[in-house]
């Protein structure tokens, strides 16, 4: 066996069998294993196997490989060997794929599932097993900082993709759900209390991660935040009641990082099974609380079973030959990242036809972040890829060096006469991780002290060290070096007003000019989208994304991304946002739901995306238009391609609840499908919606499917004047 390969074998370790087991035979060993645990060992898996102090020397020492806990050496258990997500794994020379929203903006889970499939391979091959970058968290406002990590605006599209994700990870290794839950604020993610009632927690913020769990996701990590007055690490309502009773969750709960939970008797007693990634609370605390039978051993037991329980699932029937450090970063998975960053673009003008760019054309390439690697946060998610293709490197590649021209952008006038001198300029603007992105207070270890465990003798110079620079210490928790980014939640939902400089300067000496928009979630362009004929929403777009946007460009691909939430036409028109808030309240009303009830029209709606072909819909067919309330509502459509160009095609069906007695959104996304067609093809596509899917959530009796009247609503975005319409009833 070569090295590579033991090394991959070391994910699982003696675990590892090259077949398949049954469900009750890997329900088996995992009791057997359990058995053979005295007290101590079992507690033991409940916590990061590093110490604090030393830990944190370690973070702001160098990027950490694997977090760690939870090994037996003498059962051969391997414990949790964990790395972060989600564009790709967060190891040396892994692929970078687009940022989730981006892949959230292609609306297809079929290669959703082939990107989880290269990131559980790459993690597997590098010797982790628990990828911790299935993140789906809603996107209640577009200046959630990490918006970019997140899929979208809509449960179920959240909940597709991420599924997605699950499906493919899972095929060699175990993934993690996260942030459980309601969490959508950034800076104010260690301290604030969201308030939400039964009906909008259960209908908006928790449907994704339920199709998660029913997708067999191994572990879920309960989130920093307050809900309803409780830590979600510590969260019983959240982490027993719903998640493992109500939902029937068999696999394991972790907390986030390090203020993940706060009281160890609370957070056993709510259902947490594993802190992470130091010796905290359970460490210090969890063994006399046994001892004096405050926690039963009985919940110990439960958390050591359900650890081990995935750890044997998921190291059964895979053949370590698969797992040769060579996949990793390989060339058919960067072909696949430039293939999903090609169907995650969005465009969303395109006045005249001016693109794609006729052959011959000569461009400009203008702006800050035309040559900078952009491939989003730096946070927990950063990747370390080994290249990244800038759009500028990009242009060159397919265009040649002497058709590119290039201005840095940073002084407008000068960027307008290179403008001039071109065909076509491009302007490449938008946000960094400067600009958004994870964010560490600079001094979280000085807010807290209380919540951090004592250092040891061998320790206390560390600790003592680490209180002299706390602006840095802070800085490590997000495990990353000294040079974690701000990030933080947005401060403003518009171009920064350089950027909005150069688009005027170069727009007026040259009225052929394309705007390309680096985010992770709306930008606001209301000041200038008018000026110009061409824009795309590029977002953050991994390692191949210069080369992708070559090709949209170029037309060598046709733009097929939808838009993964609605974009406002001004601040004004979304839910209240306060990034220092310590309590808010969360509803169900946001995004595309929001503003169609309250009338406003949008810059562009949820779904929206042009192409470079047309596509029509037409003959909409119910299977059935009488329902029963367990039934499931079958809605045919024909899709066709009129143009002369090959392209993709998103359809969309929408519900509308027409005879509720609660108040419900005007429509709801229920399902989706993406099409690839031919110049001139025509194909019928079959959505499926379980009239459950149509319910409500009542305190007292649960879920309701209402009988009454319904509309079935098909269309190519929310607002789509064309979409196709079919009532139908429900018993």
């Amino acid at each position: 066996m070569t090295a590579t390969q033991e090394t991959a074998r070391s994910a699982f370790g003696a675990l590892e069998t090259p077949e398949p087991l049954p469900a009750p035979e890997i329900e088996a060993r995992a009791g057997a294993l359990l058995a053979q645990l005295d007290l101590e060992e079992k507690i033991t898996l409940m916590y990061g196997d590093v110490s604090f102090w030393s830990g944190l020397v370690e973070m702001l020492s160098h990027p950490k490989e694997f977090w760690v806990a939870g090994v037996v050496p003498r059962l051969g258990l391997p414990g949790i060997r964990f790395s972060d997500g989600p564009r790709g794994v967060c190891l040396e020379g892994a692929t970078t794929f687009p940022v989730a929203m981006a892949r959230g903006a292609t609306w297809d889970p079929a290669l959703e599932e082939r990107v989880g499939d290269v990131i559980g391979k790459e993690l597997r091959a590098l010797g982790g097993n628990l990828f911790g970058g299935v993140c789906i968290n809603l996107l209640r406002h577009p200046a959630w900082g990490r918006a970019q990590e997140s899929y979208g605006e809509d449960p179920w599209l959240l909940g597709e993709m991420g599924a997605a994700l699950v499906r493919g990870v899972q095929l060699h290794t175990m993934a993690c759900a996260k942030h459980y839950a309601l969490n959508s604020m950034e800076n104010a993610r260690f301290s604030v209390d969201v308030t939400v009632d039964p009906r909008a927690l259960h209908e908006i913020y928790l449907p994704h991660f339920k199709r998660v769990v029913d997708e067999g996701v191994a572990s879920v990590m309960s989130s920093y935040n307050s809900v309803n007055g409780e830590w979600c690490g510590q969260n019983r309502t959240l982490l027993t009641e719903i998640l493992k009773e109500m939902w029937g969750f068999k696999g394991f709960v972790v907390t986030d990082w390090i203020l993940g939970m706060r009281d160890a008797y609370k957070a056993a007693l709510a259902g947490q099974d594993l802190e992470m990634p130091f010796r905290m609370h359970f460490w210090q605390h969890l063994r006399n609380l046994v001892a004096e039978g405050k926690v039963p051993v009985e919940r110990i037991d439960d958390a050591a079973l359900r650890m081990i329980r995935q750890q044997v699932r998921f190291a059964q029937g895979r053949d370590p030959k698969v797992y040769s450090r060579e996949i990793v970063g390989c060339e058919a998975h960067r072909s696949l990242a430039r293939t999903v960053a090609q169907k995650s673009i969005v465009l969303l003008k395109n006045e005249g036809g001016l693109l794609p760019l006729t052959q011959g054309a000569r461009v400009a390439v203008l702006g800050r972040l035309a040559d900078l690697p952009n491939t989003g946060d730096r946070g927990s998610s950063n990747t370390r890829p080994a290249y990244v293709v800038t759009p500028l490197q990009g242009l060159r590649a397919a265009l040649g060096e002497d058709a590119v021209l290039h201005d840095d952008g940073l002084d407008p006038a000068r960027a307008a006469q290179v403008a001039r001198q071109a065909d076509v300029a491009l302007v490449v603007v938008g946000y960094t991780h400067e600009d958004e992105g994870e964010y560490i207070p600079p001094d979280m270890l000085s807010r807290l002290p209380e919540l951090l465990p004592p250092p040891t003798p061998e320790e206390a110079p560390i600790a003592q060290g680490m209180a002299q620079m706390a602006p840095q210490a802070g800085q490590a928790f997000a495990g990353q070096s000294v040079g974690f980014s701000p990030g933080g939640d947005r401060a403003s939902l518009t171009l920064r007003p350089d950027d909005e400089a150069l688009i005027a300067a170069v727009a007026a000496a040259n009225p052929r000019t394309v705007v390309a928009i680096m985010s992770g979630s709306a930008v606001i362009i209301e000041g200038w989208r008018a000026s110009v004929p061409a824009i795309l929403m590029l977002w953050y777009p991994g390692m191949e994304g210069g080369h992708a946007l070559a090709d949209i460009l170029l037309g060598h691909a046709n733009p097929g991304g939808k838009l993964p939430f609605v974009v406002p036409k001004s601040a004004d028109d979304l839910p209240f946002f306060d990034r220092d808030a310590t309590a808010i309240t969360y509803d169900l009303w946001h995004g595309y739901r929001k503003l169609e009830r309250d009338g406003v029209a949008p810059a562009f709606p949820f779904g929206f995306g042009l192409s470079y072909t047309t596509f029509g819909l037409s003959d909409l067919r119910l299977e059935r238009d009488a329902l029963g309330s367990a039934d499931t509502l079958r809605a045919t459509v024909t899709v066709t391609n009129n143009g002369d160009r090959a392209g993709d095609e998103v359809v969309q069906l929408y519900v509308a609840a027409c005879e509720s007695r609660v108040e419900r959104a005007p429509k709801e996304l229920k399902a989706f499908a993406r099409v690839s067609l031919a110049p001139g093809e025509s194909r019928q596509v079959t959505l499926a919606v379980p009239t459950a899917n149509l319910a409500y959530y009542d305190v007292e009796m649960g879920w309701v499917v209402e009988p009454g009247r319904y509309v079935a609503i098909v269309g190519r975005h929310s607002l789509d004047a064309e979409a196709l319409r079919a009532e139908f009833s429900i018993a």
